[in-house]
Order: C-alpha cells, then structure tokens, then sequence
C-alpha cells in the first residue's frame, strides 16, 4: 500500500485527499464525489505541469501533488480554459478515432466470417429448422391456464407481494408505481425459484438415498412419455446397487411438480412461471447447450435476460465473458413468433459468425421469418402493428448494443449451477483471477435504516425496567421468549392485515401483560404496532401504519430478541452493569450513504449490510483479496465512533473477512484517520456477530471506511461477504424505564 496526498482545487475550495494507490484511479474518483457531489463520469481532473486531463494511474505517478477539478458539463471562460477545452476535445477526437479504427477492424472481421460461412455453412433450411421447431409447440404450452393456475398455486404469492415491497422500501420507495411493483415482483419470483429447485448431478438412490453413478439410459415408462420424459437417465447406487430412473421432463406442469432437474427443465419450469403471473416471456435456447429466459420490462421498453440456475438477472454477457462460452445461436422462442438474439450476449459478433455454420444467415432469416409468420397468422392487425415496432426496436437495440464498449453489469462470475467437473467437461468453468481493486461496481446507495436505530435504542427501556422490576435472568428470558412468540404469529399473519390476539385470562400472560407491555411502548412504536384490550377477544395487536414499514421492521425485532435472548443466557449477573455491549445496543448510527469496491445484485447489494436482517448479506464478488465500502453520514452529523459490529454471513465461511482497517475522516473523506485494526480474525459460526470496541480519541467523523485486506481463504474464494456492519456512537446518558 502506497499513500499519497493530494491538493485538489474546484471552485474556489481547495480539498486535501489521501489517496492510497492500491485502491485505483477510479477509488480518487469517488473520493472527489463525495467531496464535490461531482459524479465520477462528469469529473476532468487536471494536473502537472502543463495542466493535461488526467485518465489513470500511470498519469498519476508522472505528477506532483496539486489537481483541479472541472465538471465535464462547466463551460470553461478565458484563455487558460479555451487551451484545457482544445486539449481535451482534441482528446476526445483520438479516443473516437481509435473506435472508428476498432470498428473497421470488426467489421472486415465480420465480412471475413461471412465469407468463410458461404463455404461451410449449409443453404439448406432443413437443419436449423429442426433445431427450433420442437420448442415452439413447447412454449405454447405456457399458455395453457390449467398449466398457469398450476404453477401459481405452488408460489408463496403474499410472501413474494411483501418482500418486493419491502426491498422496493429499501431503496426509499414506499409508494411504487405498477411497473415498479411488477419489476420487484418478477425478482423475488427469481429469488424463490432458485432456492426452490433442486439442481440434479445425479440423483440419489431411491432405495438407500446415498449418492449414484450415471448407468446408461432406459427405456420410458407410458406414465413418463405422458409428460414429455422420452429420455430417461438411469442412475446405479453405490451402496445398494438399485438402479434409480431420471426421466428428463419437458412438459413444465410435470416440473412444477418435481422441482428437479437441469438448466433445460429449470429454463423450462421457470418461463411457465414467469407467464403464471402475465410477464411476456420467452425461452432463450443457446445451441452452445444452454437454456434460459426473457421477460419484456415495459418500463424500460426492452426484453431482460434472466437465468434461473444461476439466480441472474440481465446480465446477457454472464455466458461470454463469465463462463469464457464460445457461442453461436441463440433463439428467443415465443408465442407469437422465434427471433435471434445472439447479439445481446456477445461483445464479439465477428467471432460468433465464424461459429455459426449450421446455416448462412440469410438461410437463417428465412427460416426464423417463416415460423413467426406462421406463430403470428391469427394475430389481429393491431396486434401485428405493435409486434413489428416492438421487432425494429429491439434490432435497432441490438445493433447498439453489440457496438457498445463497456458492460454495466459488473462482475460476471463463472457458472455456479452444477459440480466442478461437470461444468469442466462443457468448457463453463474457468474462475476469474482478476482480484484488484478496481472502478466500484456498486453505485451511491442510501441506507434506509432509521428503523433499525429505534427498535436498537428500544430495548435498554425494556431491560432496564426488568432490572428495577428485580427480574431473575431466567425470568427476563422468559418474558422476552413469549414477546418472540407473539411478534412471529404476527408476523406469519398476511401481512396486509397482521393481527394476533393475547387471552387476557390466561394465568401464564397475565404477568408479562402487566409487567412487559408497558416497557415495550417504544419497541412497539418502531415496529409500527398498536395494543388495545378487547372486550371479547383480549389484547390485540395490529397494524398502526404503513404495513410495509412493519414487515421491515418484524425481521430485525425478530434477529434482535434471538441476540438478546442468546447474550442474556450467557451473563452471570444480570443488572445495570450488564446492561452494555454487546447485550444492549444503543446509538447505532443510521440513514447515511454507502458505496463500495462492488456488490452482487439484486441480492447482495452494499445496503444489505445496514439493513439489520440476519438473513440478508453484501456480498463483494471480487474481493477476497482486497475491497472496501464507505459510509457517509449526511445532513452535516458528526460522531465519534466508539463500537462497531460486523456479523457472518448464511454460508461460505471461506468468504469471511479476516484482516480489515477501519477509518475515520471528518472531512467527507479527502484525509482518513486510522480508528481500528484487526488481524486474524476468525468467526466460529454462521451469523456469528462480532463486537469491536475502539480506543476513545474523541475524534469526529462525517465518514468511515472499512478496508477489507484478505478473507479466511483467498485460495478458495474470490468473493468477501457480510451479513451486517454496524457502527455505534459515543452516547452521553443511558436510556432507562423512568
């Protein structure tokens, strides 16, 4: 690690930075926006001695210490600025001059492949034809209703209806738009049909349940060939020799109940899902043996790729550029006709044509415009009309796409669905060793959080009233496991209407009625929770507001208690003096921004680490030896910063963090000062949470920075992942019951 100091001037301010050169020109960057809120694509950032834009690292080391900053979009006044301006498109005209000169270079490649097709490929329609053909029955059959209402009916529907909500609330947006609603949706649809179907290698013994061996394939039963199962697999146990049958599946209601197979019966099972709930959808079959799905995003205008092995969401060059595939067609295949879409997935069109010599591409096209008429011959004219706009939109797309330089989906991992060899065998695995710290993937995100500060700073008032109450600890124990019972029937009520109903007469509630409740005002509260005593039913609980609000809330109360409950169990003595970290939490810092070196979406994104859900993580998918992540506080706060918190994740111990800096700045992030530093840290278990007390400076902060140095095992993994951070200031009085 290399530290340097710069002197950046912008306006009339002039900002001292400490840049360590191991984090990239880019990380410099990030750092001047969160100085400036000068977005690092709209920055020109001027240095040496003759004052020439600055575009890497290699131009930072040939200058001294001063920069300026001058937003792209500024015009520039005076004779100094009409020199830096003439540079600077000067510039601009070499960079378009290179691209003009890459073009014609893949366009004479492109012109090479397509000569060479001519005397390779077939002129007969015949072959491809039967490529495509079999699946445009296959997706008719997503159209069919009792296959829809099927597959709907084995969908956790509220369960889906609330999480898109809330991770919509996440990101600020409580009161969503249809698309919007429809989009978050379609994800959490993706999310719970990954976790829900089962990837098959080979499938356990039927008799025994211990693992098989591939024995060849069988002969299909009648009630096999009845959904589609002309192939059969037969699979021979290890230990008790049975033969068990693994018949591959292509009528997708047969999946929606097997849930099993490979990326065919996944691709397959899922597009029937997606026409379940109204997504135009496509089967995506890749002739590189591959098969995914696409649902058109009306508030985008565009069809999104989306693979359910991999729980991928438009990220269309995973295939090229993750799995190193060396593709050739890919057809979108649909109801209303078959299209080829192999320009959205590949950045090396002249490559992919010397690939691509089953048929010439006009062979192709004939081809592909014949069986969409055909799809198409009952549509009305309306209909037809609106195909044939959305048709040259999405070539027009293509096309743009296909010219375009750079991949906006980050980090695209190598493939995760199946076992390493045979994902070897089809020349799909190949891990990615690139494990700098590069341009962060991840963008300025804002932690909504406030929630999680309050029901935190709620619960010293409860356990503060148990101690002058002169509770035992086993009778704390017990009271807070019954408001844990109460809270998740609550919480397994729909989550629209959540409700649950306590017996007053019951001898057993009686105390914790009287004695917890009334401590519980402020916990209540933040959970947006009502109490009123009813007549005929007793005490109920519902809904004081925004449902959506609660079920943010229910998790994070829910994880609290069990940490409550768990540290509470392990004190000797419980009394004021107990009352400290890491039982009791108060002063968490919360509502600031975050950005780090990368994350993985929609799933793993950098605000999961804030969101005080157990359950959820940040995971960096390139940062096993080296990443980062700052937080910014906003609206000018300051604090010292005397405890923070980090927790392990779900799985993957091999991901966790091992050796980390923390630092402070009170500057917004120009000068970092180094608050804690840890070594050969080891978590135990999964969702372990590890408190860290740092020595007090007194100190100030308006930003931090964790500085994450290497994993558990770097030889294992190229990922770090969290489950939580959480930061705690310094606090003046302690919150009590009276």
């Amino acid at each position: 690690m290399v530290a340097r100091k710069f002197f950046v001037h912008h306006n009339d301010a002039n900002f001292n930075v400490d840049y360590d050169t191991d984090h990239g020109f880019d990380v410099l960057k990030y750092q001047l926006f969160s100085l400036t809120s000068i977005p690092p694509d709209e920055q020109r950032i001027f240095g040496g001695e003759d004052d020439h834009i600055l575009s890497n690292d290699s131009d930072l080391n040939k200058i001294s210490d001063k920069l300026r900053l001058v937003p792209i979009n500024e015009e520039v006044e005076g004779k100094v600025e009409d020199k830096e301006t003439t540079e600077h498109n000067a510039i601009e005209d070499v960079n378009l001059a290179i691209s003009d000169e890459e073009f014609a270079r893949m366009l004479q490649a492109e012109e090479d492949a397509l000569l060479f097709q001519q005397f390779v490929a077939s002129e007969d329609k015949a072959t491809i034809e039967q490529k495509i053909r079999p699946y445009v029955s296959q997706v008719l059959m997503y159209e069919d209703r009792i296959r829809q209402a099927a597959a709907r009916k084995t969908v956790p529907v509220d369960e889906l209806e609330e999480n898109s909500l809330v991770a919509l609330a996440k990101e600020g947006n409580f009161t969503p738009i249809k698309g919007e609603q429809d989009h978050a949706f379609l994800l959490q649809l993706l999310s719970w049909f990954k976790k829900s179907f089962s990837w098959v290698n080979a499938p356990p013994c039927e008799g025994c349940g211990n693992e098989t061996f591939n024995h060849g394939m069988g002969d299909p039963l009648p009630s096999e060939i009845l959904f589609g199962g002309s192939r059969v697999e037969l699979y021979r146990c290890n230990c008790c020799s049975m033969i068990t049958r693994f018949p591959r599946y292509n009528d997708p209601v047969k999946l929606v109940e097997t849930r099993r197979g490979r990326c065919g019966e996944w691709a397959n099972c899922f597009t029937l899902y997606c026409r379940a709930f109204g997504y135009e959808s496509r089967l995506i079959l890749d002739f590189t043996d591959h098969v995914w799905t696409e649902c058109f995003s009306h508030s985008s205008r565009r069809w999104m790729h989306l693979d359910p092995c991999e729980g991928a969401y438009d990220r269309p060059l995973l295939y090229e550029k993750g799995w190193k595939k060396g593709l050739s067609y890919v057809i979108a295949i649909a109801r209303d006709g078959v299209y080829d879409v192999t320009k959205r997935y590949t950045r090396k069109w002249h490559e992919v044509l010397s690939r691509r010599n089953i048929a010439t591409e006009p062979v192709l096209s004939s081809v592909l415009d014949n069986i969409t008429k055909e799809c198409r011959k009952s549509f009305t004219s309306q209909q037809l009309s609106l195909l044939e706009d959305r048709d040259k939109s999405e070539i027009e797309e293509l096309e743009r796409e296909l010219r375009s330089k750079d991949d906006s989906k980050g980090f695209l991992p190598e493939r995760q669905s199946g076992d390493k060899q045979w994902r070897i065998s089809r020349s799909e695995y190949g891990l990615n060793q690139n494990n700098s710290l590069g341009f962060p993937l991840c963008p300025v995100r804002f932690c909504v959080d406030e929630h999680v500060t309050r029901i935190y700073d709620a619960f010293p008032l409860v356990l503060s009233s148990f101690v002058e109450r002169g509770f035992s600890k086993s009778l704390a124990v017990e009271y807070l496991e019954t408001f844990r019972g109460i809270l998740k029937d609550f919480r397994n009520s729909p989550f629209r209407e959540r409700e649950v109903f306590l017996d007053p007469s019951s001898i057993s509630l009686q105390p914790f009625v009287t004695q917890m409740l009334p401590s519980a005002r402020e916990l209540l509260a933040a959970l947006s929770i009502k109490v009123k005593l009813d007549a005929d039913r007793g005490y109920h609980f519902s809904l004081a507001g925004d449902p959506v609000k609660t079920s943010m809330a229910l998790p994070v109360v829910l994880d609290a208690l069990d940490n409550i409950i768990l540290n509470l169990k392990k004190i000797e003595h419980f009394d004021y003096n107990s009352l400290c970290m890491p039982l009791v939490k108060f002063n968490r810092i919360c509502s600031g921004s975050v950005f780090a070196s990368g994350e993985e979406f929609p799933l793993g994104v950098v605000t999961s680490a804030f969101d005080g859900i157990c359950s959820s993580k940040w995971e960096e998918p390139n940062g096993a030896r080296g990443c980062w992540l700052v937080y910014k506080l906003l609206d000018g706060k300051m604090h010292e910063l005397v405890t923070y918190e980090l927790m392990s994740a779900n799985d993957a111990p091999e991901r966790d963090p091992r050796d980390w800096v923390v630092e402070g700045s009170d500057d917004g992030g120009s000068n970092w000062l180094v608050l804690d530093k840890q070594t050969s840290q080891f978590f135990e278990n999964r969702y372990e949470r590890k408190t860290y007390s740092i020595t007090p400076t007194g100190f100030l902060s308006n930003a931090f920075r964790f500085s994450f140095q290497a994993v558990r095992d770097v030889k294992a993994t190229s990922r770090l992942q969290l489950s939580s951070i959480d930061l705690y200031a310094r606090h003046t009085t302690f919150p009590t019951s009276s």
